[in-house]
């Protein structure tokens, strides 16, 4: 099991940017592929972002490309969501989570959870 612990979450005009990073400890955090997901009040929980193991290769949900950048640090067991010119709609709680593979995009697929970070963005 790996424990997972975001932070970064805030409130951003529309068009700022934040930085969203989740820390892990337990089992060896760089054999994991790593996500975020998110969930707008009144809505489920929707897949981000992912990227494998080593950081190599990545894969995001539509509406985010060009915008969020997921990355990580093995060495300090963390991963991060850069997020560019942030929308109104991007308001939501921000989860992450670890799995198997990060090709991935549905909830189930990933075991461990952190508790989210809140993002909000005003218009």
């Amino acid at each position: 099991q790996v424990q997972l612990v975001e932070s970064g979450g805030g409130l951003v005009q529309a068009g700022g940017s934040l930085r969203l990073a989740c820390a892990a400890s337990g089992r060896t955090f760089s054999v994991y592929a790593m996500a975020w997901f998110r969930q707008a009040p009144g809505k489920e929980r929707n897949f981000v972002a992912s990227i494998n193991w080593s950081g190599s290769s990545t894969r995001y949900t539509d509406s985010v490309k060009d915008r969020f950048t997921i990355s990580r640090d093995n060495a300090k067991n963390t991963v991060y969501l850069q997020m560019n010119s942030l929308k109104p709609e991007d308001t939501a709680v921000y989860y992450c989570a670890a799995g198997l593979s990060y090709l991935q995009v549905a909830d189930k697929a990933y075991a461990d959870w952190g508790q989210g970070t809140q993002v909000t963005v005003s218009s």
